[in-house]
């Protein structure tokens, strides 16, 4: 895919937009093992909060202006940090060991940190 399309970088180019689908997938399987009766609660909780980061992200690139991309971008962190709220809820509730979750935090971890890097990049854009 082109890097570049009108002068904007294409979604499917964004790391962050790329790592928020990562994430996704992997919350999408892990649900997977929780309880049936968790389906329509946890689970549903988890599975939208997973899709809104890279939907916000998404939604922020589309907009065209930086401020407008920032807060999307913030909205996309919460987000996430929705997601590890569930998934801690998760582990209290035995759905999930401390395992998974040591395994699934790096990944927290790295999209956070990505970002925060494209709010910090978007707003030395704007500044220009």
């Amino acid at each position: 895919m082109s890097k570049e399309h009108c002068g904007m970088y294409q979604l499917e180019d964004l790391e962050a937009w790329k790592k928020a689908r990562a994430f996704r997938i992997e919350m999408s399987k892990l649900v997977k093992t929780f309880p049936k009766e968790e389906k329509f609660r946890l689970v549903d909780q988890l599975i939208r909060a997973s899709r809104s980061i890279a939907a916000n992200i998404a939604e922020g690139h589309g907009r065209f202006h930086f401020q407008e991309n920032i807060q999307y971008c913030r909205q996309a962190r919460g987000s996430l940090t929705e997601c590890l709220e569930h998934l801690i809820c998760a582990l209290d509730e035995g759905y999930i060991s401390t395992e998974i979750l040591k395994k699934v935090r790096p990944l927290y971890d790295e999209l956070l940190k990505i970002i925060n890097g494209y709010i910090l990049y978007l707003k030395k854009q704007k500044e220009k």
